[in-house]
């Protein structure tokens, strides 16, 4: 799921939504969700080298506090590198800066929705410092973060 909300913007022929910095208003806000799945554990652990069998391993993940697998945890922090870009829309722009908090595990078949919300525009740099958060299907908060993203000329 994909969905933004804002102050304003305009779209293109192609549906896609572009945004000039001067738009931007606090209180903006995109969010992703997104299904974690046993193929994006795997394919994580194969893209970073983060093969820890917390992640990978049923059975060493019984025995474990969590007593199941549970995702990377910067696999689930990479959803909010797509609400950022949601946000930005285009001409898109760049993150300068992601602080995370880990508060909940994230098991295989969680929904995260992850979250990016203008709270602070700064004109002189064209930046915008964002809340980032991600949620699972039962509304528990599983990080929180603040991003700072550099939004490009138009």
């Amino acid at each position: 799921m994909i969905s933004r909300r804002s102050s304003s913007g305009r779209r293109t022929g192609d549906g896609v939504d572009i945004k000039r910095f001067e738009e931007f208003k606090v209180g903006d806000e995109a969010v992703y969700s997104k299904t974690i799945e046993e193929a994006d554990v795997v394919l994580f652990a194969r893209l970073s080298g983060d093969d820890y069998p917390v992640h990978l391993d049923e059975e060493y993940a019984r025995r474990t506090r969590f007593g199941r697998r549970v995702a990377h945890g910067m696999l689930t922090a990479s959803l909010l590198s797509t609400a950022n870009a949601r946000l930005l829309q285009l001409p898109g722009g760049v993150s300068v800066e992601q602080t995370l908090r880990f508060l909940r595990p994230v098991f295989l078949g969680d929904t995260i929705t992850a979250r990016s919300t203008v709270i602070e525009i700064l004109p002189q740099s064209r930046r915008l410092r964002c809340r980032t958060t991600c949620t699972n299907q039962r509304g528990e908060l599983v990080i929180t973060g603040e991003a700072l993203e550099q939004k490009d000329d138009a």
